[in-house]
């Protein structure tokens, strides 16, 4: 009777471990939906500054970083042209408004600004030439904050675009290849 009762344990053990290896499901720790096998290349062309404003470096800082993004989290091999994927664009524009204002005690002085915004917005044309519903043309944009009153633009803008970037290449990579 425990013969029976082992041979039926490990027959079951074993038949449950075939169905669950059947029906397992592939996830990417990056969230990536590309199937590597019709997938193997990208390429992106140098972004542009269109916006007029900006360091004089910042839209190769942004071509640079998107290809490093896309290093990093994709097993996709980056080509100078004519990849599988296809990134070009333009940063168009990179905006600093005030966005509060701080009363100054003295009536005589005008109000002053409390916090400052810096936009960015990077305009992408994604084709993919493999699936060609996936294509796109769209504006990303981001933006962070900081306090005129105890730093200056210049102290915290290399900063802030880095950290811009980050955000925006964060969606240019989740609308393309994350397909969410």
């Amino acid at each position: 009777m425990t013969l029976i009762k082992q041979f039926l344990r490990v027959t079951f053990s074993l038949l449950a471990g075939l169905i669950l290896y059947a029906c397992s499901v592939s996830y990417s720790f990056t969230g990536t939906n590309i199937n590597y096998d019709i997938i193997k290349s990208f390429s992106v062309e140098n972004f542009f500054n269109d916006s007029g404003g900006g360091p004089a470096n910042m839209e190769q800082l942004f071509t640079e970083s998107l290809k490093d993004f896309y290093q990093r989290n994709t097993q996709l091999e980056l080509i100078r042209n004519n990849g599988d994927l296809q990134f070009s664009g333009s940063i168009n524009r990179y905006t600093i408004a005030p966005q509060a204002t701080v009363s100054t005690q003295d009536p005589n002085l005008p109000d002053r600004a409390g916090q400052m915004r810096l936009t960015i917005g990077v305009e992408v044309d994604y084709v993919n030439t493999v699936e060609e519903e996936y294509s796109l043309k769209r504006t990303f944009s981001f933006f962070q904050d900081y306090d005129p009153r105890t730093t200056s633009i210049l102290q915290v803008e290399g900063q802030l675009i880095e950290e811009i970037f980050e955000s925006i290449i964060q969606d240019i990579f989740t609308a393309t290849v994350a397909n969410w």
